[in-house]
């Protein structure tokens, strides 16, 4: 239930973007002036409300402290060469968030909060937006249950907050992924296809493991067999076999804006695009047979990042050299024409500020 809320600002006294090196961003370091912050209690929405970036205060006893009950999006926002700040395709988070909401008991956020929010957001700040190739406002809203009180139970309050920050490539070289074997990120009936934190938290050591072996991130594979290929730490998958656009596919897989974008423009360039299970076999041996032409990460902070090569059971496959890799490389010219407003909206998928 959404009662009318009038969105109240307060202006910091003293902005930070001065201390910003525009030239040298690196991913997550910088946070902008200001933060959408709106509460839940009684069964509704509070209040809505932008605020200088700052801390929270919580007592020892808040609930998701204990209970895990956080959810969060990503999405970026980009400068045209005339000032234009454009969010891309914000609309497709929201809906995500939203689906990530029900599954673990919370409640959804409405459009007046999240995307007009978001807009007035970004319109204080614009000023932090960069505007050079490769480079986009980061954009972070999350949700984290605030009920001060123990026992397994959902919360009967929450906040909901829109972070933002200038960030430049997540990824600066290929990927070297490790196919994971034996420890597990999702199960079917699980909470896989939600953007939760507890899915980011149980990653964290096989990658270690990964990392320390010298690979870049894991390759996950499903809980039951670890026969077929869900997603990469940080990002969907997508591959080339032949002229037929591939990805993963299942509630165990999050199911990512950019790789949705990605398999619509597949269709529309002409590919054949499917969303499909994917075996580990199936990929190693288009590798071996020359048939898997092409593979590459796709996220809202990875954006496309090619796969160089990919580990399994002790052995390195080599994917063929990322320059001249034809899909990737004319998505990514077009995404980024398209974000940074240098060709026609045609998809309307720009979301202006």
């Amino acid at each position: 239930m959404l009662e009318t809320l009038e969105i109240k600002t307060k202006q910091t006294e003293n902005s930070r973007l001065s201390s910003v090196d525009f030239e040298n961003l690196s991913f997550g370091k910088y946070f902008s002036d200001h933060m959408l912050v709106a509460d839940y209690a009684n069964g509704k929405w509070q209040t809505c409300e932008i605020v200088p970036y700052g801390n929270f205060s919580l007592d020892p006893a808040t609930s998701v402290l204990h209970y895990g009950q956080s959810i969060f999006e990503g999405i970026k926002a980009y400068k045209f060469a005339d000032g234009t700040v454009s969010i891309f395709r914000p609309d497709k988070n929201w809906e995500r968030f939203n689906k990530s909401a029900v599954r673990l008991e919370m409640p959804e956020v409405p459009e007046e909060i999240f995307l007009d929010g978001l807009k007035k957001l970004l319109d204080l700040d614009r000023g932090w937006v960069p505007g050079a190739d490769g480079t986009s406002l980061y954009i972070r809203p999350f949700m984290f249950a605030t009920e001060v009180a123990l026992g397994v139970h959902p919360s009967v309050s929450y906040k909901f907050v829109i972070m933002t920050g200038p960030v430049g490539a997540y990824y600066s070289k290929p990927l070297k992924l490790k196919v994971e074997t034996h420890y597990t990120r999702a199960a079917e009936g699980g909470v896989g296809f939600s953007k939760n934190a507890g899915n980011y938290a149980l990653s964290l050591y096989p990658t270690k493991i990964a990392n320390d072996e010298g690979f870049d991130q894991l390759m996950w594979t499903d809980a039951k067999e670890h026969k077929y290929i869900e997603e990469a730490g940080t990002a969907n998958l997508v591959f080339r076999i032949g002229d037929t656009i591939i990805t993963p596919h299942g509630d165990t897989i999050l199911h990512g804006v950019t790789r949705r974008t990605i398999m619509e423009l597949a269709e529309h360039f002409g590919y054949k695009a499917e969303q499909r299970k994917v075996s580990v076999q199936e990929l190693i041996d288009g590798i071996e047979n020359g048939t898997v032409l092409e593979a590459f990460a796709a996220g809202t902070a990875a954006t496309i990042t090619p796969i160089s090569t990919i580990g399994y059971e002790g052995k390195l496959y080599e994917l063929p050299p990322v320059a001249g890799r034809e899909f990737s490389e004319k998505v990514l010219t077009y995404l980024n024409d398209l974000r940074y407003g240098r060709i026609a909206d045609e998809f309307g998928w720009n979301f202006l500020v």
